[in-house]
């Protein structure tokens, strides 16, 4: 009993002796949780388009931030990088349908799945081939320095890119919801012979979803490359969203937003409160804990639809 005292009850209590302490915190785990969102956004919109799910979209945001930095090491000015990063994952997103997509159309969903497999290997093979393996450092303009709000600790360039990543989800929720395009995109998600059949070109939808996502990729990547660098390991971040995807649905948009916030807070509350008692790095694993509880007793997550299989 003492040491189930000194590991969660102890900790517990004294989260609360110190609430400013414990609410810079939560807003660091919340600006976080805003930024795997973002990422998480990708493989829903991909997912809910194609029935798809794309492990590669994590090598995506890579590949994504290697092109725009890159291109910035070769001279251009930070706009002209993001016009041209902007145009290559287009592009990208049409090769993906003629060359992936297009031949697999009505195999089985393993098949597609190994397949983005194979894209993201690709993917990272490509980045390492153009602009080498080196790490490369990101100034975008934005201040790191900490502010103080209110008496609140917290970092300008975390506040700087929850903006621009929750400007980004709002302008994706007013597409899918207020445009003929965004209409069409959830059309095919929920019955794809049903969309086919009112004559919405289900392979135009594949690219247009896939360019978003590619473009929902180079923003992800543009922020994470700004705090860690543009490094390979940024794919690994990315996969941070999968934990996210369990939470929130599979399905669900705003299911990526709020299960972005819960993992952002929880393993940010979990590090700070009681990594010590589990000897620290609590937050490289506490995201995939709660991911396995939830598969445990609510595999569908908050948002995500309930999949019903009648024989």
């Amino acid at each position: 009993m003492d040491v189930l005292a000194t590991v969660f009850v102890t900790p517990f209590a004294n989260m609360w002796s110190n609430p400013e302490f414990v609410l810079e915190v939560i807003i660091g785990g919340l600006l976080s949780g805003v930024m795997y969102s973002l990422v998480a956004l990708g493989f829903v919109l991909i997912y809910k388009a194609s029935g798809v799910f794309n492990f590669a979209q994590g090598t995506m945001v890579l590949f994504a931030a290697l092109t725009f930095v890159g291109l910035i090491e070769h001279g251009l000015p930070i706009w002209a990088a993001f016009v041209i990063a902007i145009a290559v994952m287009i592009l990208l997103a049409v090769a993906i349908e003629r060359l992936v997509l297009r031949p697999l159309v009505n195999q089985e969903q393993i098949i597609l799945f190994m397949a983005t497999i194979g894209l993201a290997f690709f993917l990272e093979g490509l980045g390492q081939l153009v602009w080498g393996g080196d790490v490369h450092p990101l100034d975008i303009g934005i201040p790191k320095a900490p502010l103080i709000v209110g008496g609140v600790l917290v970092n300008e360039f975390d506040l700087v890119a929850a903006a621009v990543a929750g400007s980004l989800v709002a302008a994706l929720a007013i597409f899918f919801q207020h445009t003929a395009v965004g209409r069409a995109l959830r059309a095919v998600a929920d019955d794809h012979q049903a969309a086919q059949s009112v004559g919405i070109p289900l392979r135009s939808i594949w690219v247009i979803v896939w360019s978003v996502a590619g473009v929902v990729g180079l923003v992800a990547g543009i922020m994470w490359g700004s705090r860690l660098g543009v490094q390979f390991s940024i794919s690994l971040v990315a996969l941070k969203a999968l934990p996210v995807l369990i939470l929130g649905g599979f399905t669900s948009v705003p299911g990526a937003i709020v299960g972005g916030l819960i993992i952002g807070v929880g393993e940010k509350l979990a590090e700070v409160f009681w990594g010590p008692a589990f000897g620290g790095a609590i937050e490289d694993w506490f995201a995939y804990a709660l991911a396995l509880v939830f598969l445990l007793f609510r595999p569908h997550g908050l948002f995500g639809e309930r999949i019903i299989e009648r024989v």
